[in-house]
């Protein structure tokens, strides 16, 4: 029952978070959504911070488990680093408190929401670093590098070529970004 309540208040929060942004949801509004005593939501979480912090945790597992759903042994290095970070992106697209937190974040710089979209990319770039490290790094595919480098490096460049290339162009394909990344991240990076 107690895991069946703190579940109904993760998802009457992350509902109140996607609708209202984080600034403007109170614990007032979580509980009256998940229905329950606002008591009731102290019994599990200290704060909106905690409660905040804990359905971004759940929001980066999920964009992990994404990424990971779209590897493959039988694709190269370059194929899979592309479709892990479009996956990634493209589930931050989808997903509706995502595009509230980054919204919020840049229109009204709470820094609450800053932070946790700092989180998310740090927690993105870390999980690519990771990839670039035991994918290619470790099997000789790819020069020794910083990973977390170049983790940064690709993250910022596929935002660039789908977001912000998309503001004043038409958008980019997935094998127009597979093949931009090609020509000027991997050709550098493959071992001759």
């Amino acid at each position: 029952m107690a895991v069946d309540r703190k579940q109904l208040i993760i998802q009457a929060a992350t509902k109140s978070f996607s609708l209202f942004g984080y600034k403007a949801t109170t614990m007032e509004q979580v509980a009256k959504i998940a229905n329950v005593g606002k008591g009731t939501i102290y019994t599990f979480f200290k704060n909106k911070e905690e409660l905040f912090d804990e359905i971004i945790t759940a929001l980066i597992r999920e964009m992990k488990i994404e990424a990971e759903q779209v590897l493959s042994p039988d694709l190269s290095l370059q194929e899979n680093l592309h479709l892990a970070l479009y996956r990634i992106l493209e589930y931050r697209l989808e997903h509706q408190l995502t595009i509230k937190l980054f919204q919020e974040g840049k229109e009204m710089g709470t820094t609450a929401v800053i932070e946790m979209t700092n989180k998310m990319e740090r927690e993105i770039i870390s999980y690519i670093g990771e990839k670039v490290k035991t994918l290619g790094i470790d099997k000789g595919e790819i020069e020794p590098c910083d990973p977390e480098l170049i983790a940064f490096i690709m993250l910022k460049l596929y935002i660039s070529l789908i977001f912000d290339w998309e503001r004043q162009h038409a958008p980019l394909s997935k094998s127009e970004i597979a093949e931009l990344m090609e020509r000027y991240v991997f050709k550098g990076l493959i071992k001759s």
